[in-house]
């Protein structure tokens, strides 16, 4: 039997892949813990079903793919539209100190894979379709790089970079939530903005909030906060929705320029950088108003339905094909992964619950992409409490910085290599 769902039914299913993962994560307490997002769990919960039903012959499943790209740029353009130049002076030391760290572990993910790969008596190359390609890259560089490797000699390279960009993006799903969790329990973290907020008489006294925050009760009095004497204000949330709209409709202009210039980008990046210029317009001559908080809301809507469409169009049979080496590269590059951000990223950003959650972005954009770097986050911060400098930090190197450092570095490695 042939499913084949055009773009409304593709909709309706990731609303119910999206709640049967809200459901699951209600009742199963492995879930909650360890702060796997909603839509990933319903995804790989479709993911499997799919993959039982395709190797079995019962059925072959067809999506229809323009809306998960619309709520992927949907959602980033609302990340773009908070990148304020105020903020970034505010924050510039703790970018640079995230792209050093992201460039150590891009050469530690090419280096380990082509080690390891040499080891097998495999082609060195195998070791990059392994590497930064897929885990740091995403299936965006997979689909640019996995040609190159190509015509260098490496067969069927742009399969295996895909198969492990799908690994990557469901493993840094899984360890990103359980590494912060674990980090914030051993060291007794708790969120600075949230305390901040019940020093200001907000809910409970310092020592009440500590308790919550220690115990993962953060959310309900934040939520309690954000909700007092706010109400919905539909011309509010036109005018933000009118924004990133613009934004994302200049943007494919800016990204075609992109693309005549020979320069490799996700196509959501001059989405992302023309709502930046509108927020910094703003700040700049106040000459219009600029609506952060509906836009917020926007974009974590984008985020949760792409993540859910994104999980269903996995394939995993793909990954039945690849020989016992390459099993061992991948497993390899997730556990590098969790003692990377870890033992390197918590300690250099601070040690403190802001690198907690950074390192938990670090594994969602380390092994996949940056919407599972902020789903991660997300998780944390809705339990634990705000880390508005993580979210500052992490989608700028991830969605911005990182594809600049990983494509210089990923042709070096291929020239060494070839």
């Amino acid at each position: 039997m042939a499913i084949k769902l055009n773009m409304f039914q593709t909709l309706a299913a990731a609303i119910v892949v999206f709640y049967i993962g809200v459901i699951l994560k209600k009742h199963i307490k492995f879930f909650d813990r360890y702060c796997i997002p909603s839509p990933v769990i319903g995804g790989i919960v479709f993911a499997i079903l799919n993959c039982v039903f395709y190797v079995y012959g019962i059925w072959t499943y067809d999506q229809d793919g323009v809306m998960q790209g619309f709520f992927m740029t949907l959602f980033f353009t609302s990340i773009g539209y908070t990148a304020s130049l105020k903020i970034l002076k505010e924050g510039g030391f703790m970018v640079a100190k995230m792209v050093v760290i992201v460039t150590v572990l891009i050469i530690l993910q090419d280096v380990m894979g082509s080690s390891l790969a040499k080891a097998f008596g495999l082609n060195p190359l195998l070791g990059l379709a392994t590497g930064s390609i897929p885990m740091v890259g995403g299936h965006g560089t997979s689909g640019a790089f996995g040609p190159v490797l190509e015509s260098v000699g490496l067969a069927d390279a742009t399969t295996i970079a895909f198969a492990a960009a799908t690994f990557g993006l469901v493993s840094g799903s899984l360890i990103g939530g359980p590494v912060a969790e674990r980090l914030i329990r051993k060291y007794h973290l708790v969120s600075d903005a949230f305390m901040e907020r019940m020093d200001e008489g907000i809910n409970k006294n310092k020592v009440e909030a500590l308790q919550d925050a220690a115990n993962g009760k953060a959310e309900d009095a934040i939520k309690e906060e954000l909700t007092q004497g706010v109400s919905i204000d539909e011309n509010r949330f036109m005018n933000a929705l009118g924004h990133l709209l613009l934004a994302m409709g200049i943007g494919t202009i800016v990204s075609a320029g992109f693309v005549k210039l020979g320069v490799v980008f996700p196509s959501y990046i001059g989405s992302m950088l023309v709502a930046a210029v509108i927020r910094n317009i703003s700040d700049s001559t106040h000459a219009f108003d600029i609506y952060q908080r509906e836009s917020e809301v926007l974009g974590t809507l984008g985020l949760n339905i792409f993540l859910s469409l994104a999980l269903m169009s996995m394939k995993l049979w793909q990954l039945f094909d690849l020989a016992i080496p390459l099993i061992v590269l991948l497993m390899s590059q997730a556990i590098m992964m969790a003692l990377f951000a870890t033992f390197v990223t918590f300690r250099f950003m601070g040690h403190d619950y802001e690198a907690a959650v950074m390192a938990s972005g670090n594994c969602g954009f380390g092994l996949g992409a940056t919407p599972n770097a902020i789903a991660n986050m997300k998780a944390i911060t809705e339990r634990f409490g705000p880390a508005p400098t993580a979210f500052f930090v992490i989608p700028l190197v991830g969605a911005l910085l990182v594809d600049f450092v990983n494509a210089s570095i990923i042709t070096v490695f291929i020239n060494f290599l070839k």
